[in-house]
């Protein structure tokens, strides 16, 4: 970390900043760091949007019931960079499962009046459109699917482009008689955004609105690292509708999109297995 972008963060803490060291990083570089004597978290970009978006996400988790969530210290830009301070919490990997399903089963008690969110933000590096919403299935067609689509196109994967426009059209019959309500959304939940703090679970690296709560299933249930257990304690405290076995496909395929937006072709036979489902 450059001495100047040390400085700034200082300033933006109330207190110098020292003994920055390298904590890796994914979409941001991240560093610990002494603010005082305490412990932070830095996240570093060139997109200060992206890090304002995160602060709001967590803040709105630090609002409702459920989570433990790190606090924002500070949000700022130096320069050509911007930066988010988050609290540094002893995290470990792993815990009471059913715990965590219950934290979860409470966030989703939380939500909004509208699908959406307040703000746009990301899901990952991508752009992710929050406009509110009274539909459903118009939200998830229009802001979610369509867009990642579009972006899927544009890379070089056409092939989405006929069956995914076959399924936009569908939405609205796949999706009929089912009424969600708008549960306020981590929206990124895979395992890796997980923790647990002294035995109390913890969620990160949010992609925050309020929208169908199977979506955060759906997102647990894709890459693995969930128990059994979690699924069946979250059953227990909020019992899901009829449907929902079908519909965790198609919620799992804005993320299949967006990883091959991110990450390239590895992701296509998955996308191109779901649009193929409903052709």
């Amino acid at each position: 970390m450059s001495p100047e972008l040390a400085a700034a963060i200082g300033t933006a803490l109330g207190t110098p900043l020292r003994d920055a060291v390298a904590a890796g990083g994914g979409f941001s570089w991240n560093w610990r760091a002494l603010a005082g004597d305490r412990p932070v978290f830095i996240k570093v970009c060139p997109d200060g949007d992206r890090l304002a978006a995160e602060a709001d996400g967590l803040a709105a988790l630090a609002a409702a019931d459920g989570f433990r969530i790190p606090a924002v210290l500070a949000c700022g830009v130096a320069g050509r960079h911007a930066f988010l301070v988050l609290e540094w919490l002893p995290l470990e990997s792993g815990g009471d499962d059913r715990a965590l399903a219950d934290a979860l089963a409470r966030l989703h008690d939380c939500g909004g009046p509208r699908f959406g969110w307040r703000r746009d933000n990301f899901i990952g590096a991508t752009p992710q459109e929050n406009a509110p919403s009274d539909d459903w299935a118009q939200f998830f067609a229009e802001r979610r699917l369509a867009p990642q689509l579009r972006l899927a196109a544009a890379q070089g994967h056409g092939c989405v482009t006929a069956p995914g426009s076959q399924l936009l059209t569908r939405l609205p019959e796949l999706l009929a008689g089912h009424t969600p309500f708008p549960a306020l959304l981590h929206g990124d939940l895979w395992r890796g955004n997980v923790g647990f703090v002294a035995g109390q679970p913890c969620v990160y690296d949010p992609a925050v609105h309020c929208g169908d709560r199977e979506c955060d299933l759906a997102m647990a249930d894709l890459f693995g690292g969930f128990s059994p257990a979690f699924f069946t304690a979250y059953c227990k405290a909020s019992p899901l509708p009829s449907g929902w076995q079908e519909r965790r496909r198609l919620y799992q395929l804005y993320h299949l999109l967006n990883h091959l937006n991110l990450f390239g072709r590895g992701y296509l036979p998955q996308v191109m297995d779901i649009l193929g489902t409903y052709r």
